[in-house]
């Protein structure tokens, strides 16, 4: 019963050691370029404070990736962190080469400390 409870506590502190990682802060310049690439709908209900709208399943940051300055610092959300990958390679595989994934918005909010508006 002591191997079982030994075992239990270790798998226990190594979660909670886990998920303080995951808590990782991001600093964000202020000359940063942040996108939200969720849809007009979604973003209406909230988004990061100063992020800018480009619908990835829109076709609106395709459309403005040639016009995006090359040498600019970009930090990416969306709603779960899959639009946000998928925008952050096709921005990658256009010669951008400064990109953050945030992934999800709420995952976003907390690694940057940025506020949340509506």
């Amino acid at each position: 019963m002591f191997r079982t409870m030994s075992a239990v506590g270790a798998l226990a502190l190594a979660l909670t050691l886990s998920s303080c990682a995951d808590a990782e802060q991001v600093t964000v310049p202020d000359d940063a370029i942040i996108i939200d690439v969720r849809t007009p709908a979604e973003y209406a209900e909230g988004h990061l404070e100063g992020a800018q709208l480009l619908d990835l399943t829109g076709g609106e940051l395709a459309a403005a990736i040639p016009t995006l300055d090359q040498d600019a610092e970009y930090f990416v959300y969306c709603k779960s962190g899959n639009r946000s990958g998928q925008a952050t390679q096709l921005m990658t595989d256009a010669g951008i080469t400064d990109i953050t994934d945030l992934g999800s918005m709420t995952d976003a909010a907390e690694a940057t400390q940025i506020d949340v508006v509506r």
